[in-house]
């Protein structure tokens, strides 16, 4: 059973009641999710509900129907997220995992290893222990295939995942691996199972050849009850009459399963099919029915395998399918998985150290720009240093990548309307989360060399919006506008120019910066000029204490009604929307994204609940910062 938790429940009061659960025999797993703390209570114990509804602290209790209680969305409605390492498994990510089916050589696991790394993957695969369906098959070099794994991961910082098939071998094998797998064979061996859940180490399980859904769902609630939260489903294909392929992929199981469960489920397209020109679709096929991620066997020399060479792709094969996943991607709105180029904790520890015990914050275009001027009405100047970048997509990566601590980009004007390309940056970036926002005072003035007449300028350069805010002004002197990247940008490029007829629009902080002449003040043609931005971080570095508005972001079925019907939720928890914002999805003519500002009250509970009404009506739904 669910037990629903009172949002400001204190330690005590939980610990009574996770005691009363334990007393009457059930195993209890704390759950906090975004918008409930909970309790999943599980165990062959029967129980009249109602004496735990009456326990001080519980708000109601929902009983589970299914018989896999811990895998269930009954009991956990939001994607279980993990880490593995550097890598985030789980929610918008797509991971590929791949590397030989066996483990062969030093060489070869390390030259597997550099190659699959290359091409985008996140994670290593290699088996040291083989179960073949002949005694006389290469069954793998065992402990010592494990030190040659262990090696490749460190020497590339790619976690490693391998197969384990006896309880024996799981303790020692702990300290060479970062993920257990759990064969096809081996799905329904429960001692197996119970041995590996009690470590507590991420696991991949795989579906038996024969085994329906509920079973394969079953032996991950082995795994769940002995301990292990961190598990990823794989469907691998199943026994039927046809012989075409090695075993029949059934895609339709992936997007059952990720209704049925809240653990994230990948395609093994390489044991389905058998057969190196069908891995390449099907893997494809695998993501677009909603797999969070693919094990691939990969091999150096295909022909040269000791075993599965026939479904080994080649690393040139590999590279082009990550490419080909990564354009996919957009369509279904997620993103690729990559390996951070460097730890980011390191990152911005290194950060700290290089400038002097100040963090950085990104921002789009040259010192001076307005953005700069956002960084530093939002942090302390001498709190932070402001580094630019040529785009926003680079704030965006800067931010990802650890090299700074926070991104601040323009979101919309007031008179120029919505940032486009920033909104399509945070749909496209789940890891990004919004923090805070800024409001800034555009201000533009005419820019030129020292002692330029204003009746010499023939041309301006600047950023698109900021000549279409001046265009009156332009009009009206016969001035041509000439778009460039960045306001700030364009004073610093007059430098280049000898002709005393070319003029920038920027900002008067970059006049200065750059040594120019202010020609004229305030030309733009509606003084309520403001620019909204918004502050990002990684998801891992969010601490808003108190916020008081939220960003989300939403689609909805393609049906009369549907968007009004999450709309109304708003006015029906008396929450005031401040921004709505469409996005067509690309790869999807016709169809759109809605990001929504709004205001959070003082009375959090209907906020949080008018969330889980949206989520149970849209297609899509994720919050994109509370700030």
């Amino acid at each position: 059973m669910v037990v629903v938790l009172e949002n400001n429940i204190s330690e005590d009061v939980k610990k009574r009641v996770r005691s009363f659960l334990e007393n009457k025999g059930f195993k209890v797993r704390e759950i906090i999710g975004e918008e409930d703390t909970i309790f999943g209570a599980v165990g062959s114990v029967s129980i009249d509900k109602r004496e735990v509804e009456l326990l001080e602290g519980v708000v109601k209790v929902v009983p589970i129907h299914k018989p896999y209680k811990l895998a269930s969305r009954e009991l956990k409605k939001e994607d279980t997220i993990f880490s593995v390492g550097p890598v985030k498994v789980g929610g918008n990510r797509i991971f590929i995992i791949a590397g030989p089916c066996a483990v062969e050589s030093r060489e070869q696991i390390i030259e597997s290893a550099y190659a699959a790394k290359e091409a985008g993957a996140v994670m290593l695969r290699g088996g040291a222990f083989k179960p073949r369906t002949s005694p006389y098959s290469f069954q793998g070099l065992g402990e010592e295939g494990l030190k040659y794994l262990k090696e490749a991961g460190e020497l590339t910082g790619l976690p490693v995942v391998t197969e384990v098939v006896a309880p024996g071998d799981v303790q020692m094998m702990k300290d060479y691996i970062d993920v257990y797998q759990i064969g096809a064979r081996n799905m329904q061996n429960f001692e197996l199972l119970k041995t590996v859940g009690s470590m507590g180490m991420p696991v991949i399980l795989k579906r038996g050849m024969s085994a329906t859904i509920e079973e394969w769902l079953m032996a991950a609630e082995y795994l769940l009850a002995s301990g292990t939260e961190k598990i990823i489903l794989c469907e691998r294909g199943i026994r039927t009459y046809e012989p075409y392929t090695r075993n029949t992929l059934d895609l339709s199981a992936i997007p059952i399963v990720r209704k049925l469960s809240h653990l994230p489920v990948i395609v093994d397209p390489s044991h389905a099919t058998g057969i190196r020109d069908k891995v390449l679709p099907m893997a494809l096929a695998g993501v677009a029915a909603g797999a969070n991620g693919l094990i691939i066997e990969m091999h150096p020399d295909p022909d040269s395998a000791l075993s599965d060479g026939p479904q080994s792709l080649y690393p040139e094969q590999l590279e082009k399918l990550i490419c080909d996943i990564e354009a996919l991607t957009p369509v279904l709105g997620k993103e690729l998985a990559r390996l951070p180029h460097v730890n980011e904790k390191e990152a911005i520890e290194k950060n700290l150290r290089d400038t002097g015990n100040k963090p950085k914050a990104a921002f789009q275009g040259k010192p001076g720009a307005y953005s700069e001027k956002a960084v530093m009405l939002h942090f302390n100047e001498d709190d932070v240093t402001a580094l630019p970048c040529e785009s926003f997509k680079d704030v965006f990566d800067s931010v990802l990548k650890g090299d700074v601590q926070w991104g601040v980009v323009p979101i919309e004007n007031s008179l120029a309307g919505s940032i486009l390309e920033n909104y399509d940056l945070l749909s496209q970036n789940p890891d990004v989360k919004i923090v805070g926002d800024v409001k800034v005072r555009v201000r533009h003035n005419l820019i030129a060399r020292k002692s330029v007449d204003l009746k010499n300028i023939k041309k301006a350069y600047s950023h698109p919006q900021a000549l279409a805010q001046c265009s009156e002004f332009l009009k009206k002197h016969n001035i041509e506008p000439v778009p460039f990247y960045d306001t700030a940008g364009a004073v610093a490029n007059l430098n280049s120019f000898e002709d005393n007829s070319c003029a920038a629009i920027a900002s008067a902080e970059a006049a200065d910066l750059y040594s120019m002449s202010i020609v004229k003040e305030g030309i733009e043609t509606n003084p309520n000029n403001y620019t909204r931005f918004v502050v990002i971080v990684r998801e891992d570095f969010i601490s808003v204490e108190k916020p008081v508005k939220a960003s989300i972001i939403l689609s909805v079925s393609d049906e009369p009604g549907a968007l009004s019907l999450c709309l109304s939720i708003f006015a029906d928890h008396k929450l005031n929307m401040t921004k709505l914002e469409s996005r067509p999805i690309h790869g999807k003519p016709w169809s759109y994204r809605f990001y929504i500002d709004i205001q959070i009250p003082e009375d959090k509970d209907l906020y949080r609940k008018a969330l889980e009404a949206i989520k149970e009506k849209a297609t899509d739904f994720r919050v994109l910062g509370e700030y």
